[in-house]
């Protein structure tokens, strides 16, 4: 599904998944430079990003897949 990443002015990721038009902030990721891992959403979803270069700049838009959540 195609995802939206961006950071607030006080450094937090969030997760906007247009399709359901849902923006959630991200509350754990597998890796300290978040692609090619997953991220947990504050609803309990978990999701795959792809592979990128540590220095992406976000925000981005992105095809991640949906792990865990209903």
């Amino acid at each position: 599904m195609k995802v939206m990443i961006r950071r607030d002015s006080a450094g937090k990721l969030s997760v906007y998944v247009p399709k359901k038009d849902l923006e959630e902030p991200v509350v754990e990721q597998e890796k300290d430079d978040l692609w090619g891992g997953t991220v947990r959403l504050a609803n309990g979803w978990l999701l795959g990003l792809p592979e990128m270069a540590a220095d992406t700049r976000l925000p981005i838009t992105v095809e991640a897949r949906r792990l865990e959540g209903d």
